[in-house]
């Protein structure tokens, strides 16, 4: 699915946001609508775009492709946002097993940069798990806080462990 014409728009702005960073690599989800995004910010830098798996969305299994509208009322999707920490999609992927794939991609990117900044763009349950997870949060609070589309969050990451710098800032409405 590729970006909408608001989407690209978005994309452009956090690449204006980044702009003014030294960005040693980027870094993408293998989703179209993360690539297209990814690939704005490269460009203002002039590097290109590296696709890494670990910072793909959750794998919804059976739900892949449902509407919201149509999984309300769902006891396993009511069941998904509440205990985000023990519940699993039907057929798909643990919040826990996608927060870990994550973490292990930041955490070996930031080792090969060390002391460089890099931008890796995901999705907002992946990036709400990173939050959570060097924040010490249960994956049950989840949904506490907000990731919007086309937003940035900034971490720094070392062999120390993590800090959250900031969370979703955008410049758009």
């Amino acid at each position: 699915m590729s970006l909408s014409r608001e989407g690209l728009e978005q994309a452009e702005i956090v690449a204006d946001l980044l702009g003014v960073e030294p960005l040693a690599a980027v870094y993408s989800s293998p989703r179209e609508r993360a690539y297209y995004t990814a690939r704005e910010i490269a460009e203002q830098h002039e590097k290109k775009v590296e696709i890494l798996d670990s910072l793909d969305e959750v794998d919804f299994g059976d739900w892949t492709g449902r509407s919201f509208d149509d999984l309300e009322g769902d006891p396993l999707w009511d069941a998904w946002n509440a205990e985000r920490g023990s519940a699993r999609p039907p057929g798909g992927e643990a919040m826990t097993d996608a927060v870990t794939r994550a973490v292990e991609g930041l955490e070996a990117r930031a080792a090969e940069h060390w002391d460089q900044v890099i931008a890796a763009v995901s999705h907002c349950d992946i990036i709400r798990g990173v939050i959570a997870h060097y924040l010490g949060l249960p994956l049950d609070n989840l949904l506490r806080f907000d990731i919007d589309p086309a937003s940035v969050s900034r971490l720094v990451v070392g062999s120390w462990g993590a800090r959250v710098m900031s969370v979703n800032e955008r410049l758009y409405q």
